[in-house]
């Protein structure tokens, strides 16, 4: 079983059992899949150096929009126009760090620097965001009433083994980011 992530003169270590890195694993791989745009990135260099997306839009897909919302809420037109500028750069921002993490999980037991824990805590913010869009969570009481799912044998059907992913996940980012507040200096 995963002992959760702290502080330590190595740096921000955990230990994961080998079910648990290969389930984090191909939980990135699978946003990585999501994340990747449908079209090839501009051939005018300079579109292409700054990020331009003419052909952005709107995901259809609900987990896909929790990752790339739409920047103005109400406005459909200025939202679209900010996705043009900004969803490619975001998109590929992402993907490395769901990269950076899965590579992470390569050492046993895991020890991470402060950028590796960055890019891993950002890893586990957007598996949370994608399974909490595939559980149907709006409010806080719907993530309450999660918690009392932590046994792999609780879980009946695909959303109960989904939430079952979804609390251990949290938890990991839970332990992750104290750690995290723990290596800044104290006043």
């Amino acid at each position: 079983m995963a002992t959760g992530f702290k502080l330590t003169r190595k740096g921000i270590t955990a230990q994961l059992e080998p079910g648990e890195r290969s389930l984090l694993r191909g939980l990135f791989a699978d946003i990585i899949t999501m994340l990747e745009p449908r079209t090839p990135a501009s051939e005018d260099p300079l579109a292409a150096m700054v990020g331009l997306d003419t052909s952005a839009e709107a995901p259809d897909d609900p987990a896909l929009l929790r990752l790339l919302p739409n920047a103005v809420a109400g406005n459909d037109d200025d939202s679209l126009e900010f996705r043009r500028l900004t969803e490619r750069s975001l998109r590929e921002s992402k993907t490395g760090s769901l990269r950076a993490a899965s590579l992470a999980l390569e050492s046993s037991p895991l020890h991470l620097d402060n950028e590796q824990a960055r890019h891993f805590a950002q890893a586990l913010n957007d598996v949370r965001l994608v399974l909490g869009s595939r559980l149907g969570l709006k409010t806080d009481a719907d993530a309450e009433a999660l918690h009392d799912i932590t046994e792999p044998g609780d879980a009946q059907d695909v959303d109960q083994y989904l939430a079952l992913v979804y609390n251990f996940v949290t938890w990991l980012q839970e332990t992750l980011m104290k750690a995290l507040l723990d290596s800044f200096p104290r006043r």
